[in-house]
């Protein structure tokens, strides 16, 4: 009987140039298209025309603005009106304090956001006004004057009491524009915050009780639980990542996740978290790395010389 082993290689090899050369690309192309950085541009939104007054924005936002009404602005002492959970099942989601808004947000993508949510967030099609279905935002129709003077004064008022952009760190660029949705379990991060550590096992289960009833309604509100983030810097690129959180609908089209608006450098920043979580020990190895490289070069040279003195004489 004849060895059959080189055709049963050739078979096996044959398949597998079929499988990388036609499925992988399908996967990729069609599956996981590529889509190109918009640069955090924001192209399709207007832009700010008026130059903001800060102070005459808090007044507003304060005020007739009504954005204390359902958001904490916790550096002016400002508190929420609900509890996370409430505010989950009232709106969908628990909405964010605005005390680093102004440096996490893009200034364009926070004045379109307060004029039209709906459209900033790139969800026109699951709040169609037309339709009835209004987003649990509501829009600001102006107190009175120039509303475009009132946004950009508003936009201002974020903007003065953010920290700056060296400030932000990139936990704070995480859980202000991801946090409210994405819990991250390897940081100990849920959706209402840092779990505290608790004397007594029956306070862990009653916070794990609000957290579960938080999930339900972001659930009901998305139509899914958005995903736990602690390993999606391991199984998605930056790029990927990059793109996503700058527009959605690019990668999938009809997504509830909204458009998040934030700068290209709380992106990266909110990226940089996903990544320390992914991989708690990168920057020590990183470390480490190189001063092994530091050692193996000096022992070279001590190698060098070392083998110069020996061998001298035999030359």
């Amino acid at each position: 009987m004849k060895n059959k082993e080189p055709l049963i290689l050739v078979v096996v090899v044959a398949f597998t140039l079929l499988t990388y050369w036609l499925v992988e690309p399908y996967a990729h192309s069609v599956m996981h298209k590529h889509v190109d950085s918009e640069n955090f541009a924001y192209a399709d939104l207007a832009p700010i025309s008026k130059t903001g007054n800060a102070a005459n924005g808090k007044e507003l936002t304060m005020g007739a603005g009504g954005c204390t009404g359902c958001h904490s602005i916790t550096k002016e002492g400002i508190v929420a009106g609900m509890d996370p959970v409430t505010a989950a099942q009232s709106y969908g989601v628990n909405p964010p304090d605005l005390s680093e808004a102004g440096v996490v947000y893009d200034a364009k993508f926070l004045a379109n956001l307060i004029k039209n949510p709906a459209h900033a967030l790139k969800v026109e099609h699951k709040f169609d006004a037309a339709k009835g279905q209004m987003h649990p935002m509501v829009a600001f129709y102006g107190a009175g004057g120039d509303i475009d003077q009132e946004v950009a004064d508003m936009v201002a008022y974020l903007q003065s009491i953010a920290v700056s952009k060296e400030q932000l760190t990139p936990k704070m660029a995480y859980e202000n524009a991801c946090g409210r949705c994405h819990e991250m379990r390897y940081e100990n991060w849920t959706q209402l915050g840092t779990k505290p550590s608790f004397k007594f096992e029956k306070d862990s289960l009653a916070y794990d009780i609000q957290v579960l009833e938080y999930q339900a309604a972001l659930t009901a509100y998305m139509g899914k639980l958005p995903p736990d983030l602690s390993m999606y810097f391991r199984s998605r690129n930056e790029h990927f990542l990059s793109t996503f959180i700058e527009n959605p609908q690019a990668h999938l089209a009809g997504t509830a996740m909204p458009r998040v608006g934030v700068t290209a450098d709380a992106a990266h920043k909110v990226i940089e978290h996903m990544a320390d979580a992914a991989d708690t020990k990168r920057h020590e190895r990183a470390s480490v790395g190189m001063n092994v490289m530091w050692y193996i070069l000096i022992f070279a040279i001590f190698a060098f010389l070392w083998k110069r003195s020996v061998w001298k004489d035999l030359h």
